[in-house]
C-alpha cells in the first residue's frame, strides 16, 4: 500500500512537471530579428511574419553587406569584408548566437524567440 502511494505521488509530480514545461514553451514570443550598426538599430523583422524571401542590403563607409531573410531564419549571404565571417556563420533562428561582422560593425540577433538564453541560466 505504501509503495503505491510513493509511485502516485511521483507519478503526479511528473505530470506536473511536464504540464509546467509545455505551458510555458507555449508562451514564448515570436522570433524578431534585430540588425544593429554601432548598438543603433537598422530593421527588426518578424521572422514568423515573412511570406516570401527576400534581401537588405546595409552599406556605409566601412563596407557592405547583403542580409537575405526567410521564414523563421535570417543570415548575412553577401559581404565584402576580407574575413566574411558573418558568411560563413549561415543561417540564424533563435536567440542562441547572433551573427557579428567586426569590420562593418553590424549584428544580427534574434530575440523573443523560445532560444533565447538568460545570463543566470548557468
Amino acid at each position: 500500500m505504501k509503495a503505491k502511494v510513493i509511485l502516485l505521488l511521483l507519478l503526479g509530480a511528473v505530470a506536473a512537471s511536464a504540464a509546467f514545461l509545455l505551458l510555458r514553451h507555449g508562451n514564448a514570443s515570436a522570433p524578431v530579428a534585430r540588425i544593429t550598426r554601432d548598438g543603433a538599430v537598422l530593421e527588426e523583422i518578424a521572422l514568423d511574419k515573412v511570406d516570401a524571401p527576400y534581401s537588405l542590403t546595409f552599406e556605409d563607409e566601412s563596407g557592405r553587406n547583403v542580409v537575405t531573410v526567410e521564414r523563421d531564419r535570417i543570415r548575412v549571404s553577401e559581404a565584402d569584408c576580407p574575413d566574411r565571417v558573418c558568411v560563413n556563420q549561415g543561417w540564424i533562428s533563435d536567440g542562441t548566437v547572433p551573427i557579428i561582422c567586426l569590420p562593418h560593425r553590424l549584428m544580427i540577433e534574434i530575440v523573443g524567440a523560445g532560444g533565447d538564453v538568460d545570463g543566470a541560466a548557468g
